[in-house]
């Protein structure tokens, strides 16, 4: 098995094989939980456009997501895992945009299957990989706002590519590069002037580890559009 990490737009577009493409801060953390908390599916797209016309075709839909990390004029819910982790979503369909995560799946035309990646369900990713046992595996960093590499999702993809190499890191070790990310490329989420739409309970949410065991599946749906779908990955 070959398996490859790249980074940022360019990478999607370089994927190929089984590709999981990594948003930790925020965007697929935040589809784990929408998932976990019922959500019938989300829709991952690209274009805010695609999403509003989306949302006046089904009216009882939902809408989620950011650009440079503020929810979007008209949207129910930005890309805050914290301020929707208690809230209900069964049977519900969200449309989802964002700056980095939405745009790798949009831009991984090379990729044979795709999952959405995370440090909530990385280790049922793994799972996944070895079962499936495929030729190349590309596992894409999206970084911030899809063009400057990060830490979260770098450890996310090594982290996997660890696991399924049968050399894992160690979760102490991993706990502690994920902490230490407060002063790195989270440090965004402990600014005063952003809790209202990227608030440090975010940070949190987003650097535990293996709170999910499944994967996220990303198909093309009856709209035409990617839509997400559930799988569980036992231990």
């Amino acid at each position: 098995m070959n398996i490859k990490i790249c980074q940022c737009l360019e990478g999607a577009r370089q994927a190929s094989g089984l590709t999981v493409v990594i948003d930790v801060f925020r965007a697929f953390t935040l589809e784990c939980f929408l998932m976990h908390q019922g959500a019938r599916t989300v829709l991952p797209v690209a274009d805010a456009e695609v999403a509003y016309r989306l949302k006046e075709k089904h009216p009882d839909w939902l809408l989620a997501g950011e650009r440079h990390g503020i929810k979007l004029p008209g949207f129910d819910f930005g890309n805050s895992p914290s301020q929707i982790q208690d809230r209900d979503f069964t049977g519900r369909t969200v449309i989802h945009t964002t700056s980095a995560g939405t745009q790798g799946i949009d831009n991984a035309a090379g990729a044979t299957e795709i999952l959405t990646g995370s440090l909530a369900n990385a280790s049922a990713i793994a799972r996944y990989i070895l079962r499936e046992n495929p030729e190349e595996v590309s596992l894409v960093c999206m970084g911030f706002e899809s063009y400057e590499p990060s830490d979260e999702d770098t450890l996310c993809a090594e982290y996997i590519r660890s696991i399924v190499l049968g050399d894992p890191i160690p979760m102490e070790e991993l706990k502690e590069r994920a902490a230490a990310m407060r002063y790195t490329s989270g440090a965004r989420f402990f600014l005063p002037e952003g809790q209202s739409h990227s608030p440090k309970e975010d940070f949190y949410l987003c650097t535990q580890i293996d709170l999910f065991d499944f994967v996220l599946h990303v198909v093309v749906g009856e709209e035409g559009v990617h839509e997400v779908r559930l799988e569980h990955i036992p231990a």
